[in-house]
């Protein structure tokens, strides 16, 4: 299954991003990563902030070896800021840090080992249309806190999805945007995204992810 999961705004072709890392070496390595993806760098997140208002379409990525308290913190920060998307790079998330990001609204994380220039450089551009995009195998860890339980629909929650969501998550687990998957089915890209938000309002999941691994789990996919 692949790991991009839904969409929105359209972008320039050369997207901006803010770098937000401690360590200054590490941060010098991110952004040349960038460069090297035709990505442009704001150089100082806060200052730019300040300096252009409106940063819709710029995205934030946050590089963490391990998510500790203070890397949430910046997450929930940036992402309810509401104007930039936010990238995770990430060392390694177990399950529940997994849940935690993606309850803070953060929808795009790639690996460490695997941030190349290329990888990175498409994981911004995903998230700065408003898609997301996960590692298959973080998709599988999402299934697994589903199977157990975990964020699931609360009680009392109507477990039946109809014929059009389950082609609409059927093409969300394929990896197609928003706007393909409007193609695919003759919607328009607003009815698309009526649909999931109708999901994920009425079974109380957190996003598109979340809502595709309870498809899975009920059996629909």
């Amino acid at each position: 299954m692949a790991g991009q999961i839904g969409v929105a705004p359209r972008i320039t072709e050369q997207p901006t991003v803010t770098v937000h890392v401690a360590d200054q070496l590490l941060r010098a390595g991110v952004i040349s990563h960038l460069g090297r993806g035709d990505v442009q760098v704001l150089e100082n997140p806060d200052r730019s902030a300040v300096a252009r208002p409106d940063l819709s379409g710029t995205v934030a990525v946050v590089v963490s070896d391990r998510l500790d308290d203070l890397t949430l913190a910046e997450l929930k920060r940036l992402v309810r800021g509401g104007r930039r998307q936010v990238l995770l790079v990430a060392g390694q998330l177990r399950e529940p840090e997994l849940v935690s990001v993606l309850e803070c609204g953060v929808q795009n994380i790639v690996w460490r080992h695997q941030a190349s220039p290329q990888r990175l450089a498409q994981a911004v551009r995903t998230a700065a249309r408003g898609d997301g995009d996960l590692p298959p195998d973080l998709l599988g860890q999402l299934l697994g806190a589903v199977g157990r339980g975990q964020r699931g629909p609360r009680r009392g929650a109507p477990l039946y999805l109809a014929p059009r969501e389950v082609s609409v998550l059927r093409l969300v687990a394929d990896g197609l945007e928003t706007r393909q998957i409007a193609q695919e089915l003759s919607y328009s890209e607003r009815t698309v995204k009526n649909i999931l938000h109708g999901i994920m309002s009425r079974m109380h999941l957190t996003n598109r992810a979340h809502a595709v691994a309870y498809a899975l789990r009920e059996g629909y996919l």
